[in-house]
């Protein structure tokens, strides 16, 4: 049999339990996928947690979203995978298990030497990081302020705006400034002071900041920093950026996204898994834990750990 974790109310990390789960089978246009790595993200803590509101518990309810493994069996009228295929499969539903059904239309192979847990970690921050870039049209020419900088949002949309030709100054904690520079961008520490230190970073002015921090701190420089509110988003605060006159893309925003947006975050996993390939990219893997432990994992994420927490079932 296999397994899955579930839970049946919401709370904290002990409601999340590990229970048999029939082997699955595939119909048409999907596959069958053992996991080998599941990546942990913040919103399932949220919504777990009754945070994030997500209608009521009716029946046990599954977790995760992102996932690495390999393919056990292949449905009626499937092309392009094969047993034994090392795939990615994003934006799915009940990740934390041992194995899942998959549509097609979200999984990728894995390119070689990209890992189940490297793939597992793409998933909602790099679809994140890449459609909010977009939404600001940020490239060549534009100074971006990132704050959170070290975050598995943050070090994404680092990557991609240095990628495309922008400066990127990031805010971060001073023991992590050493990443968020090694990624190439210029660390700028949080805290009183803000708002200075990031005008001595860049003299030039700011064009574009995305808040991947959600502190009232981050918000209120980006109003100092920047006339343009057209320019400011949140991925954090969506339900306060009507208010401020900013824009917000998830995270809490009462907007749901448009069909362009969700295109542009499909179009980030082959984008990512490319540039892995290429070691043109790189994730942060942050502790790994069994299956088992979902609970200490999304405890972890919670906490604040470095890089992007997986479960390996």
């Amino acid at each position: 049999m296999a397994h899955a974790i579930v839970y049946s109310e919401f709370g904290g990390p002990e409601v999340l339990t590990l229970t048999e789960i029939p082997d699955p089978v595939p119909g048409s246009g999907e596959v069958a996928v053992r996991v080998e790595a599941a990546g942990v993200n913040p919103i399932e803590w949220k919504v777990r947690s009754g945070l994030r509101p997500s209608g009521p518990l009716t029946a046990p309810r599954r977790v995760g979203a992102d996932l690495g493994g390999v393919v056990t069996a292949v449905g009626p009228d499937v092309d392009g995978f094969r047993v034994g295929d090392r795939v990615v499969a994003l934006g799915v539903h009940g990740a934390y298990a041992t194995d899942v059904v998959v549509p097609v239309d979200k999984a990728h192979v894995l390119p070689a030497g990209v890992s189940a847990a490297e793939a597992a970690a793409l998933g909602i921050p790099i679809g994140t990081a890449y459609q909010a870039l977009r939404s600001l049209d940020v490239g060549a020419g534009d100074t971006l302020l990132v704050h959170g900088g070290s975050g598995a949002v943050g070090q994404a949309l680092i990557q991609f705006a240095v990628l495309w030709g922008a400066t990127v100054v990031a805010t971060s904690s001073e023991r992590r400034a050493g990443r968020v520079r090694a990624l190439g961008a210029i660390p700028v520490a949080y805290g009183d002071g803000l708002t200075d230190r990031v005008r001595e970073a860049a003299p030039q002015g700011v064009t574009a900041i995305i808040d991947a921090a959600g502190t009232d701190e981050a918000l209120q420089a980006s109003l100092e920093l920047l006339v343009d509110k057209r320019r400011i988003a949140t991925l954090v605060r969506g339900r306060d950026a009507a208010g401020l006159g900013i824009r917000a893309f998830s995270g809490g925003s009462p907007e749901p996204l448009t069909a362009q947006q969700l295109a542009w975050r499909a179009e980030a996993v082959p984008v990512a898994l490319a540039l892995l390939a290429a070691q043109a990219f790189s994730v942060e893997l942050g502790p790994s834990f069994p299956l088992a432990e979902a609970g200490r994992a999304q405890d972890a994420v919670f906490q604040g750990a470095d890089g992007k927490v997986v479960l390996v079932p």
